[in-house]
């Protein structure tokens, strides 16, 4: 009784949402090295929506009813100890929108179930509440103060989100990177498949990594010859570039991944198409896509603009994305009929619009 007892002191649960889908691999290494272990919430499903849903105005974004169902979740497995960060500002004066910010207050007044909040507050806009303050917040919870084990920790939670990190530059898809980068394991992949048609999707990690929320759509635009590109293959100095070419300047924490990654695949002449995929109600995502609209007009390059919440059907979300991919394709073949010699015809495979 007194080793689960000691066994469940040392145990964390981190809900699949919001900031997880970017920074897990760094908290595994982290955590891990500091003999915490990990439970996850379950991968999103209805129910996740439903339950989160039940507990918030009907106006709050798709992504923080997803996070709320996943706390849930967790206290449905009999987890104390849940990780809810408080992710202020990423850089002096870059901010997260109000949500990102407020998280543990809007977890703690919806959620009325006993479980113990683990709330540390990163905020680089603010004196003494940086990285390691905010680690040794969230270790100090477990009785760990020694700020050299807590230092040693984030070593190790760097090198795990590095090899990620490389991995995901490299092409390699995210859960794969993610698998690899968890066992401490690093790979390459040959990119030996060629696609006719490239495509940027411009979104933040929790709207398309979350399968249930963006309903698969890496796999449904690889099932129609597409390459997918996302801001995972980018750095942070090719997003900031992004930033400057679209006239604009940093002021969200996470603008890199719409406007930065939108302003640089803008200019990249492999990629045939842009993406967008957003949670209805967000208002900074609103900002920047009305931005991203006009810029792609400038820069001739077709936009697809998708808006997610929890009654999106897959039906039409499939029949947007066919008929995009099918103009990209028309438009493609145009534009080799225009510069080759006629002789050759180039015929892309445009079966999957009926097969899908």
């Amino acid at each position: 009784m007194e080793n689960s007892k000691n066994t469940n002191e040392m145990t964390i649960g981190i809900p699949r949402g919001m900031s997880f889908y970017h920074n897990y691999p760094f908290y595994y290494g982290f955590f891990t090295d500091l003999g915490i272990k990990i439970v996850l919430s379950d991968v999103t499903t209805k129910h996740t929506m439903s339950s989160g849903s039940a507990l918030v105005v009907t106006e709050t974004c798709l992504p923080i009813k997803i996070y709320i169902g996943h706390v849930l979740n967790l206290i449905d497995k009999g987890i104390d100890k849940i990780f809810v960060p408080s992710i202020q500002s990423i850089a002096p004066k870059i901010y997260n929108c109000s949500k990102i910010r407020g998280l543990p207050d809007l977890v703690r007044n919806v959620v009325k179930k006993d479980f113990t909040m683990i709330e540390a507050t990163l905020d680089k806009s603010e004196k003494n509440q940086g990285l390691y303050e905010f680690l040794a917040e969230i270790a100090g919870q477990f009785g760990i103060t020694d700020m050299e084990r807590i230092k040693k920790a984030s070593k190790a939670g760097w090198r795990t989100y590095n090899n990620f990190y490389i991995m995901s530059k490299s092409g390699m898809s995210y859960k794969k990177a993610m698998n690899y980068a968890l066992q401490g394991k690093v790979f390459i992949e040959n990119q030996t498949k060629e696609f006719p048609i490239s495509i940027a999707l411009v979104s933040h990690g929790y709207n398309i990594f979350d399968e249930r929320a963006s309903m698969k759509i890496f796999d449904k635009l690889e099932d129609m010859d597409v390459r997918v590109f996302s801001s995972l293959q980018l750095s942070n100095e090719q997003m900031d570039d992004g930033i400057a070419t679209l006239g604009q300047d940093m002021y969200w924490a996470n603008e890199r991944e719409m406007t930065g990654c939108a302003g640089h695949f803008m200019k990249d002449a492999k990629i045939d198409g842009i993406i967008t995929l957003t949670a209805f109600g967000c208002g900074p995502d609103s900002l920047m896509v009305e931005r991203i609209t006009r810029q792609a007009k400038r820069f001739n390059k077709p936009l697809l603009n998708l808006t997610i919440d929890e009654q999106t059907g897959e039906a039409g979300f499939i029949t947007r994305l066919e008929a995009f991919v099918d103009m990209l394709f028309r438009k493609k073949r145009a534009n080799l009929i225009n510069n080759m010699d006629m002789a050759s015809e180039y015929i892309p495979n445009t079966n999957y619009i009926e097969t899908l």
